[in-house]
């Protein structure tokens, strides 16, 4: 494995796992479908090839819309995301690890760890606290419309990983930004 192809794999899973960090299952999906029409030239890693399943793809795809509504509803968003916690962190490994198509499935694995758990709890951490200043704020009447800027941001870093990954770093540097300015935005205001 070359340089350039461990440099696009690992832009490919961290874009995928900062995305995760929003939507636990759209940039999953999304992977699965480029790895199926063959978009980006996104390859799975031999192990993870179920992913672009007939199966994978259906149950994702219901993953995602049940998440995507559900998140607009107040009271179970906060639910979605305690649980959204613990497994955000795992879609993320699992969407690094196979974006790694020529290492060892054990190795892969272990990158995934490294690099998609901290990305997606970073991003998460953001959410939560974005949503959190929000639920106080508005009492949560403003939860829906972060939800549907989340998602699109989600969309958006995932369709930017599979399509162009160098753009990855500025990208997850805008949403950072974006997400701290808003923070300090809420603090400042109360």
């Amino acid at each position: 494995m070359d340089w350039g192809t461990v440099v696009l794999a690992a832009l490919l899973g961290l874009g995928l796992a900062a995305s995760t960090g929003l939507n636990t299952w759209l940039p999953l999906l999304l992977l699965s479908a480029a790895a199926r029409l063959h978009l980006g030239g996104v390859q799975l890693n031999g192990s993870f090839v179920w992913l672009q399943s007939n199966v994978a793809l259906a149950v994702l795809l219901i993953a995602t819309f049940i998440e995507v509504i559900a998140d607009k509803v107040p009271a179970v968003d906060h639910f979605l995301h305690g649980i959204a916690t613990f497994v955000r962190p795992l879609a993320a490994a699992i969407a690094v690890a196979a974006a790694f198509t020529k290492l060892d499935p054990v190795l892969a694995a272990i990158i995934g760890l490294m690099i998609g758990a901290p990305a997606a709890l970073g991003m998460h951490s953001i959410k939560a606290a974005t949503r959190a200043g929000s639920t106080v704020t508005t009492l949560g009447c403003a939860n829906p419309i972060l939800s549907i800027i989340e998602d699109a941001i989600s969309f958006s870093l995932s369709a930017i990983s599979i399509l162009m990954p160098l753009l990855v770093p500025v990208a997850i540097a805008i949403v950072i930004a974006a997400g701290l300015y808003f923070l300090k935005a809420r603090s400042t205001a109360h």
